[in-house]
């Protein structure tokens, strides 16, 4: 039987690229092919590897009718593997973090950057198909000596984000303030200090009655996470800042029902997803015009161009209180998302590996 299995560096809870694969997968399945999601075992979460197997298992024994898909996002052994099995390949690009922002904060985590970007160099020629998930991820790839890179869009499940949301943070943090948040791991290309001292001003000279809430894992990246903490201090902010972490997808949801802002500072993004989330929850969204962000909002939510921190501040005061203006914004929010919503991200899928898929599947 004819099967299209998918290669990532790794496979956890609430990450953008195994949600993906999932979703993958069961579009594969239901165009009839067998398939299969490996990645590197040990950065399998040991609660999921029912859902991952490791990619050296696969290695071992590939077929040459099959067709390996691998999502490229870091250095790991499973690239090298990728570019000598003897299958039909692809290539989904969701960008590499350019290893500096983690020089200081994890060693090896800038190795492993570092290392995927040769390897995406050297991947150039590897396989047949290659797509980015956003302009930005595509261009990138072209300067590394790709030929021809098609965008696809991230794929998403959208129907998760519309599940019953955790009653006990929608009580703790309900609508009792004005709650600033902010989705996405804890790394410093996220520039979360930055998001820190724009609340800063926003919560002392703007609205008192204020919160910021942080969602998303420090999973090697504690050390920044606990230079964060040591910021919140600096800037006057304790009992006003929530780090919440990695959290499962009903409490994500409420985290979002009870967001009044989305607010991003991030300096390096292939995507954000979170963007999306926030139309879909009908949350505001003030971000930094920087990387990919700025395509994947597609004309909705409010860019700023300059880190002006006391004229985002007033920013965040206007789409707070002037209700024509919130309006205003969530009304483009949601003809974006509509945009969204009419692609049909799995014909162009099929689409793009018709050329490797077998006539028979």
């Amino acid at each position: 039987m004819p099967a299209i299995h998918q290669f990532l560096a790794g496979f956890s809870n609430s990450d953008a690229i195994s949600n993906e694969a999932l979703v993958l997968r069961r579009i594969f399945r239901s165009w009839g092919y067998a398939s299969e999601i490996f990645s590197e075992s040990r950065r399998i979460l040991p609660e999921l590897r029912k859902e991952a197997r490791d990619f050296a298992e696969y290695a071992a024994g590939p077929r040459k009718d099959d067709l390996v898909l691998l999502h490229l996002s870091i250095g790991s052994p499973l690239n090298e593997c990728f570019a000598e099995l003897p299958c039909r390949r692809s290539i989904l690009y969701h960008n590499i973090t350019p290893s500096r922002y983690f020089e200081l904060i994890n060693k090896q985590t800038a190795h492993n950057l570092a290392a995927g970007r040769e390897q995406a160099r050297r991947l150039a020629q590897s396989a047949e198909v290659v797509m980015a998930d956003s302009r930005f991820n595509a261009d990138e790839l072209e300067s590394m000596g790709y030929r021809r890179v098609d965008v696809l869009p991230l794929v998403l499940d959208l129907e998760r984000l519309e599940s019953r949301p955790d009653r006990s943070i929608l009580r703790k943090f309900g609508r009792d303030a004005v709650n600033v948040l902010f989705v996405g791991r804890c790394a410093p290309n996220k520039r979360i200090e930055d998001a820190l001292q724009a609340f800063a001003f926003f919560h002392h000279f703007v609205e008192p009655n204020s919160r910021f809430i942080h969602v998303g894992s420090h999973a090697g990246a504690e050390r920044y996470y606990y230079l964060l903490l040591t910021r919140v201090r600096e800037l006057g902010l304790d009992g006003c800042v929530h780090f919440a972490r990695s959290v499962p997808q009903r409490e994500l949801n409420a985290y979002y029902k009870c967001a009044t802002l989305f607010l991003c500072m991030s300096e390096h993004e292939g995507f954000c997803i979170p963007l999306i989330e926030s139309m879909v929850h009908d949350v505001p969204v003030l971000a930094y015009a920087a990387a990919a962000v700025p395509e994947t909002l597609d004309g909705a939510g409010v860019l700023f161009a300059e880190k002006d921190y006391a004229c985002v501040s007033e920013l965040m005061g206007r789409i707070v209180r002037d209700r024509t203006l919130r309006r205003f914004i969530l009304e483009g929010q949601q003809r974006r998302l509509a945009r969204y919503r009419r692609r049909d991200l799995e014909a162009e899928l099929r689409t793009r590996l018709a050329p490797l898929l077998d006539p028979r599947g």
